[in-house]
């Protein structure tokens, strides 16, 4: 059996004249947390559509756990919460999950206890009972995210997952996909929290234009590329050439940062540095944050119109 539960080669999809996705090729490892970053429109949804089997793509291939994408048998081990979704208003959270059951096909005898655990599981067991008309979003969001568990799925592909939940149902959900993740599952993320994700994905993608633009783990991705602070004193010519040879040097009285530098030529600058004369009072060392390299993979963009006139 093969290692990676998703692959995609030149995944490509057109809505007439628009482009939502064009060249992806991406490969996800079973049992990991992938991150699935992208600005608005870039195909992220798309793509995940893509791989559920909810949007035939135009071109390129993917296998999904093994199989061509579509495959209706693989189709039964995906769970997934979509970004926007709505069930019956008159329906309360019990029957809503007993539908799903249903169509799952989880036998009769093992139902209640599936609809139960996963109610307890996303913290609406005392909720069970009441209809989901009277849900707030992020209760509402806790229920769709009970639905995509039914069954302990082999994949989780979780659009948009914390977008409606308040910082108590971010630590609830980041828990619930560890916790897949330690049962063997694997588990596709789409969020703009950034932080969310540089805490629990394994591995990410940056997507843009329909195309996978950067893709690796978090360390490997972030790089030991960093900046470092320095509070000196004053600096000769010879001092200042130092400092540009590690890096963007800016200056942010009363420190100089240096931007781009290895994590490991730190102490190189610092013995330059004192070579030269120059009196060191204090040394911080940051790494980039993902914010800040996504943003960078994202620049330059020469005109917003550009970005956004070919994507759907």
């Amino acid at each position: 059996m093969s290692e990676l539960a998703v692959e995609t080669i030149g995944l490509s999809k057109r809505f007439g004249r628009r482009i939502a996705l064009a060249d992806l090729t991406l490969s996800v490892v079973r049992g990991e947390i992938f991150g699935l970053l992208g600005p608005n429109g870039a195909g992220k949804t798309t793509a995940v559509k893509a791989l559920v089997g909810l949007v035939r793509p135009t071109g390129g291939a993917a296998t999904v756990l093994g199989r061509p994408l579509g495959d209706r048998e693989t189709r039964k081990r995906i769970g997934y919460l979509p970004e926007l979704f709505r069930y019956q208003e008159w329906l309360d959270a019990r029957d809503v999950l007993d539908v799903h059951a249903r169509l799952l096909g989880i036998p009769t005898k093992r139902r209640a206890d599936a609809i139960a655990t996963g109610l307890a599981r996303v913290g609406l067991a005392p909720r069970a009972r009441e209809r989901v008309g009277t849900f707030s979003k992020g209760m509402q969001q806790r229920l769709g995210l009970a639905v995509a568990l039914l069954g302990e799925p082999d994949l989780l592909l979780l659009d948009e997952p914390t977008s409606a939940l308040d910082p108590v149902g971010r630590h609830d959900v980041r828990k619930i996909v560890e916790a897949e993740r330690a049962r063997g599952a694997t588990v596709i993320l789409n969020s703009h929290l950034l932080s969310e994700v540089e805490r629990v994905c394994d591995r990410i993608a940056v997507v843009d234009c329909g195309r996978v633009v950067a893709q690796g783990g978090i360390d490997e991705f972030l790089g030991v590329v960093t900046t470092v602070r320095l509070r000196l004193g004053p600096l000769t010519t010879a001092a200042n050439a130092v400092l540009a040879r590690f890096g963007r040097v800016r200056l942010e009285p009363p420190w100089h940062a240096i931007a781009g530098i290895a994590e490991f030529d730190v102490p190189t600058l610092v013995k330059e540095l004192v070579a030269n004369d120059v009196a060191i009072y204090a040394v911080e060392n940051t790494r980039a944050s993902l914010e800040e390299r996504f943003l960078d993979l994202l620049r330059p963009v020469p005109d917003a119109h550009d970005r956004f006139a070919d994507r759907r």
